[in-house]
């Protein structure tokens, strides 16, 4: 007999959801439902896919090595963020991870990790593990859409091919004490923050330089890198995305 109950536990899957989709389960997702949450047939889940939004799922069969959940019902459509990518240069280990879920948190359509001149050689990221942090940042925050985090890419690459419709909201810490102005130009955007040693004199010239960039001051105090990525976020959705 299944026994309803609100849901409480929510799980990313790659899956079409629909009204009586199947979803099956690998070792990893069994494990974490029915091991470590502890839930078993009859019990009710929230799933999302980046696609369909947020679907009710029962729990119809359930194992050590998978399961099959079966969805019931749309909760809630898909929630797209602004077009609004973050571009910033990995920091320490935990800090990276923090930068990822908070720009999950706050709204960002894609995360880029970028090498700079002073990006520190033992920050390297794995994708792989950032990812995982995106997907697990919207599972607890009630979002409904999970955005890529791309491999690190370097910066004058990135840059190179840049799309021209797209601004670029640079964080400028040499601009620091300055106004805090956005220009208000609708579109696609992007934000880019720098290494906790700062942009290379070289990287800004080049920066300044380009016509997409704007140099953007975040307020009269040096932020940590990771600060500085929440605030710039915060001040974006403010002025330009979908908190207004």
């Amino acid at each position: 007999m299944i026994r309803f109950m609100a849901s409480k536990v929510r799980l990313y899957v790659d899956h079409p959801l629909g009204v009586g989709q199947s979803v099956p389960l690998n070792r990893d997702q069994a494990h974490y439902l029915f091991g470590v949450m502890r839930l078993g047939a009859g019990d009710v889940l929230s799933l999302i896919n980046s696609r369909d939004g947020e679907w009710d799922a029962v729990v119809e069969k359930a194992g050590n090595k998978g399961g099959v959940l079966a969805c019931q019902a749309q909760t809630r459509p898909l929630q797209t963020p602004p077009d609004l990518w973050l571009v910033f240069a990995p920091i320490r280990k935990e800090r990276t991870a923090f930068i990822v879920e908070k720009a999950v948190e706050l709204g960002a359509a894609r995360i880029i990790p970028v090498q700079t001149a002073f990006t520190q050689a033992a920050n390297r990221i794995r994708q792989d593990k950032l990812q995982a942090h995106a997907v697990e940042a919207s599972e607890q925050c009630g979002g409904t859409f999970v955005p890529p985090v791309d491999d690190l890419a370097k910066l004058d690459r990135l840059l190179a091919d840049w799309p021209k419709d797209r601004q670029l909201m640079f964080c400028d810490e040499a601009a620091i004490g300055a106004p805090v102005r956005l220009p208000a130009i609708p579109g696609p955007w992007a934000i880019l923050i720098g290494p906790e040693g700062g942009f290379s004199p070289a990287e800004r010239d080049k920066l300044r330089a380009l016509p997409f960039a704007h140099a953007v001051s975040l307020g009269p105090r040096i932020l940590r890198a990771d600060t500085a990525a929440v605030a710039a976020l915060t001040l974006w959705q403010q002025a330009l995305g979908d908190w207004g």
